[in-house]
């Protein structure tokens, strides 16, 4: 079974090494990672960057960009969604940058509307519900997101209001059924995503600090599922705005 796949005692067949050399020295010295577009254009428009790097890859290339803030070098990218292309993402992106440490920040879906209208969330652990953490960690229900404290002073010191709680990961968004919302409600879960608990588990197995938040897009916690910003301008707006955020903390990690 997948749970059983965690193997820490016999080497990889191939890995990033071999198929990417690496830098001399780091690019970056830490990268935010964004899933849209528009963000990356944004940046591109507003901020002095460079191109530093690319993944090359059947679907097309994934530039890695920089700017400089607040005197330090920091990366972006736009990554695939989904944890298992995420999580290849970002080991091939340290790999070619030589960064390690890594700021995420995306959309998810609301489990308590109450808890989380108006703030940012901060995943203090999150439900393993995809398949790439079982090959990077032990198996167990929940990952630990070791550094949510540290993200959540940050965001408190920045005066923007956030939440923390549990998260639930799964790559299954057709199938996240009523069934399986109440009981990760039941367990404190306030946000569902895709891609938390994989990366938590890459960066833990790579020796990589994973720095992320959430802002809601749609909500599950109705009787009918409800899109709300999900696809409209709004979504933009949450985007732009949660980029300078992640500015600000890739600046202080």
């Amino acid at each position: 079974m997948i749970i059983h796949s965690f193997d820490p005692h016999t080497p990889a067949v191939f890995g990033p090494e071999s198929v990417y050399p690496a830098p001399e020295k780091a690019l970056c010295e830490v990268m935010i990672i964004t899933f849209s577009h528009v963000v990356i254009e944004h940046a591109l428009r507003h901020f002095n960057c460079r191109q530093i790097a690319a993944l090359p890859g059947l679907n097309g290339d994934k530039p890695i960009y920089a700017l400089t803030h607040k005197g330090r070098d920091i990366g972006f990218m736009m990554s695939p969604i989904t944890a298992a292309h995420a999580g290849m993402t970002l080991e091939e992106a340290a790999r070619v940058t030589g960064a390690r440490r890594f700021v995420l920040f995306g959309s998810c879906g609301a489990l308590d509307a109450a808890l989380t209208e108006g703030r940012l969330i901060v995943p203090t652990e999150a439900y393993r519900d995809e398949g790439l953490s079982y090959h990077y960690a032990q198996a167990a229900d929940y990952i630990p997101i070791k550094n949510a404290g540290r993200v959540a002073r940050m965001l408190d010191d920045l005066g923007i209001p956030q939440v923390s709680g549990r998260a639930w990961t799964t790559d299954g968004i057709y199938r996240e059924t009523r069934g399986n919302v109440d009981r990760r409600r039941a367990e404190g879960c306030i946000a569902v995503d895709m891609e938390c608990s994989a990366l938590q588990a890459v960066c833990d197995y790579r020796g990589y600090e994973y720095y992320t938040f959430f802002y809601t897009g749609d909500l599950l916690d109705a009787p009918e599922w409800e899109q709300r910003i999900l696809a409209n301008e709004a979504e933009k707006d949450h985007q732009l705005s949660n980029f300078l955020v992640a500015l600000e903390i890739a600046a202080q990690v």
